[in-house]
């Protein structure tokens, strides 16, 4: 019994050894993401192209992606935020960060990564390197500045400077 290399603290053949061998579809987003961590740990390139967004794949370089994969010590993978992507969402977004030593090295790609479900199916659509963007909401000029100053937001933070 080998552990799955996604950390999920599971043995393979129970968590994401299915989805790799083709017999099961990912659940949610978040185990989606998860074995396509274990599809580059175990270079299942096919596995990482069959799980791209059909119209998504144009610029899906198979070589590149092999040569990663192959020529990297998956380390580690650690899920920080999962927004929706559960089994009856229709979108998904986790924010990861997935380890590996390539020739010596120490390396991070820290991704928040965009899922879309279809046909009762989880693929991946993108990605962006990083935290995903917050968003704020817009504060008016005469409104109480949100620092809780008690000023309106013109006259404390939103001053020009």
């Amino acid at each position: 019994m080998t552990d799955c290399p996604c950390g999920s603290g599971r043995a393979a053949d129970a968590c994401c050894g299915p989805y790799l061998a083709g017999t099961a579809h990912a659940p949610t987003a978040e185990a989606l993401m998860r074995s396509r961590y274990s599809a580059f740990a175990t270079g299942n390139i096919d596995y990482l192209e069959s799980t791209l967004l059909p119209e998504t794949r144009a610029d899906f370089d198979r070589a590149q992606i092999a040569e990663w994969a192959q020529n990297s010590e998956w380390t580690g993978l650690e899920v920080r935020s999962v927004d929706a992507g559960g089994e009856t969402d229709s979108e998904g977004v986790v924010e990861f960060v997935a380890r590996f030593r390539m020739q010596g090295k120490d390396y991070v790609h820290h991704e928040t990564g965009r899922f879309a479900r279809r046909d009762d199916r989880w693929w991946y659509v993108d990605g962006v390197m990083g935290q995903r963007p917050r968003s704020a909401p817009k504060v008016g000029r005469n409104e109480p500045c949100p620092c809780g100053s008690g000023k309106k937001y013109k006259k404390c933070c939103g001053a020009a400077a």
